[in-house]
């Protein structure tokens, strides 16, 4: 894994906390349980190309569909 990748998930989750106004660790516990850091993970190379908004939606979508009822 590298740097930038790195970054980029920890600024997603930050992003995502502060969307939901909940802390970055439960926004981290909450996207790692319904597969949201996964998702990160493995679309990275397309997802960094987006804007903040769409992968916030995508992150919301990925959770929900396993069992996330946050949003």
């Amino acid at each position: 894994m590298n740097k930038k990748a790195i970054h980029y998930y920890i600024t997603c989750v930050t992003d995502f906390a502060e969307e939901y106004k909940m802390s970055i660790k439960d926004a981290f516990l909450y996207l790692k349980k319904y597969n949201g850091v996964q998702f990160l993970m493995e679309n990275y190379e397309i997802e960094h190309t987006l804007s903040k908004e769409d992968t916030l939606k995508a992150l919301s979508r990925i959770a929900r569909k396993n069992g996330g009822r946050l949003i």
